[in-house]
């Protein structure tokens, strides 16, 4: 008999996340997603200048950060067809991939490990064992059976108090956990060794963005800081000593503590290597220049899209067919509501007055979230470290293919395993990786250009609003750590006529379309096994491995800023 279930709030996220789900035979057979608050950023935005839209957008959440400060600017200079110098080049290119490193590290042990990982667990481990199975898998120096004892007295201080914080409400000694508690105890460990590595590793962006979260040296047509190394108020000499010893402290955790996890945890779990797959549908904007020649042919990350899962076929990616549809969504179209619309003419209205939360359960057949729901020509698309590294393996992204047939090897399974809830999360692995590897070629590169004397950071040919054209249009593009984001922006004399962000947790996160297809989150939960309706523990597993940012795909408030909604986790 089917039975429907509700896991509202989903927690270890950004925003406001329902998840509800209609089980029969102890499996998902349908699932629905909805977010719970309005996003009315772009709406804020018209009329204003476009060279001040970055400090707006990048407000959209206090996670993601810089990146859509990037995507915005990018969309002005795309408008306003601005070429950037190659310092700036560099620059972005290094205060974006440290935030992805940072990123990742951060959702794999603080946001997701939790699913897999059971710390009540570690309290059985055996120090000595423990210390013998981390030595087994890397040389991390920080691995001995004193460290360990340590970890497992602070762990056993911490429970006896009683006030258990973030692991208050947990499905602690669910079935479904099967690390056993040697793996348990490592894993609490480096979960809190990642909590002091990454507020170090993040300096970078202090160093070429003036402070963390929100960077402010983010600007259109390059960079506000100069590169000289004679100057202190300027990315000198000893400025990049510092970057480059933060960048091997990241690099050096990622390799020898973040993998070497990701590969003892996801050996336990082989059988999520065939659940959680999606639509099989997957789509990568691309980035990371690595010339300053414009243009997307020469992309660390390649741009591409990938259809039913065919990785011998990588198809061009055209953002003229990008459509928003709010057929189930808390949105009225002026032209009707079973259209889509590509972002330069999408709206963001609050006009809609049918039913709304709060609710029992989702009116499914009706709207049912705040999030749109994007189609790449008319079919779901999943964005996010499982797409981009796709899109780079199947086009023969060398190192792409190294590390991902590595972990592969490693685990002993096929590429068609990445198809699924364990190979997004293996994917978000191989992405940091890559990325952490990649920061200090970039820094090295920032010194051969000091080297040669090139110390340009901004192109101010095109920043006065007069040498504009009248109208134009720009497509900004970033491949943030969750994935693909798009800013669409149209100027009129010199302002903001509209303004439209197609962020990665839209593209996953939304809800039906006026076909009737499901979205990402949605499909990937179908067929998923759930040993305990109770404690659906299987649900979190799967939405964690797309890493949720709903701050960025809604927000709420009034007219007036008041608060509308309040939602208590209990």
């Amino acid at each position: 008999m089917a039975k429907k279930i509700a896991v509202d709030p989903i927690t270890r996220i950004e925003g406001h996340l329902r998840i509800e789900a209609q089980l029969e035979g102890g499996k998902i057979a349908n699932a629905w997603s909805s977010s719970t608050a309005f996003r009315g950023i772009e709406t804020i935005l018209k009329g204003r200048d476009p060279r001040d839209a970055h400090h707006f957008t990048q407000r959209f959440c206090g996670v993601c950060t810089t990146v859509h400060s990037m995507a915005s600017i990018r969309a002005v200079e795309d408008a306003l067809k601005i070429q950037i110098p190659d310092n700036a080049r560099l620059i972005r290119n290094i205060i974006m991939g440290i935030q992805n490193v940072q990123d990742h590290v951060i959702h794999f042990y603080h946001l997701h490990a939790l699913d897999w990982v059971d710390i009540t667990s570690a309290l059985k481990a055996d120090p000595k064992k423990t210390a013998q199975l981390a030595q087994s898998i890397s040389d991390w120096p920080n691995s001995s059976v004193k460290h360990f004892k340590a970890v497992k007295e602070r762990i056993a201080a911490f429970v006896s108090t009683g006030r258990l914080g973030p692991f208050q409400n947990a499905y602690w000694g669910h079935s479904a956990y099967r690390l056993p508690p040697e793996a348990n105890l490592m894993a609490v460990a480096h979960y809190l060794e990642a909590l002091e590595w990454q507020k170090e590793v993040i300096k970078v962006h202090a160093i070429l963005g003036s402070k963390n979260p929100h960077p402010q040296t983010f600007l259109v047509g390059g960079m506000a800081i100069p590169v000289d190394p004679d100057s202190q108020n300027a990315i000198n000499a000893d400025k990049i000593a510092y970057m480059q010893k933060l960048l091997k402290k990241a690099r050096l955790f990622v390799e020898q503590v973040y993998i070497p996890d990701l590969l003892a945890v996801a050996s336990f779990y082989k059988d999520w290597a065939a659940i959680g797959g999606g639509v099989g549908n997957y789509l990568a904007y691309g980035d990371f220049h690595m010339d300053n020649a414009g243009g997307t042919d020469n992309l660390y990350f390649p741009r591409g899209v990938i259809m039913g899962k065919d990785l011998a076929n990588v198809l061009p990616m055209d953002e003229k067919k990008i459509t928003e549809y709010v057929t189930h969504s808390w949105y009225d179209y002026s032209g009707g509501n079973d259209r889509g619309l590509h972002p330069y003419q999408g709206e963001t209205s609050h006009n809609y007055t049918g039913p709304k939360p709060p609710y029992d359960f989702l009116d499914t057949d009706g709207k049912y979230s705040w999030v749109k729901s994007p189609r790449y020509n008319d079919q779901p698309m999943e964005v996010g470290p499982l797409a981009r590294v796709l899109v780079a393996y199947a086009s023969g992204n060398q190192d792409a293919k190294t590390i991902v047939n590595y972990v592969l090897g490693q685990l002993g399974v096929g590429p068609e395993a990445l198809f699924s809830t364990l190979g997004r999360t293996a994917a978000r692995g191989v992405d940091c990786l890559m990325m952490a590897r990649m920061n200090e070629k970039w820094v090295a590169d920032l010194v051969n250009n000091m080297g040669r004397g090139i110390y340009e950071t901004h192109n101010a040919e095109k920043w006065d609003p007069s040498t504009w054209p009248k109208e134009a249009q720009g497509f900004g593009y970033h491949e943030a750590p969750r994935g693909a984001l798009g800013h669409w922006i149209r100027i009129e004399n010199g302002q903001i006529a509209n303004f439209q962000a197609v962020v990665p947790s839209t593209w996953n996160a939304g809800p039906r379309d006026a076909a009737g297809q499901m979205g990402p989150y949605e499909s990937a939960l179908v067929g998923t096994p759930i040993a305990d309706e109770n404690k659906p523990l299987e649900i979190l597993r799967t939405i964690h491995s797309f890493d949720p940012c709903l701050a960025c795909a809604v927000h709420v408030m009034d007219g007036k800023g008041n608060e509308l909604i309040k939602v208590k986790a209990l």
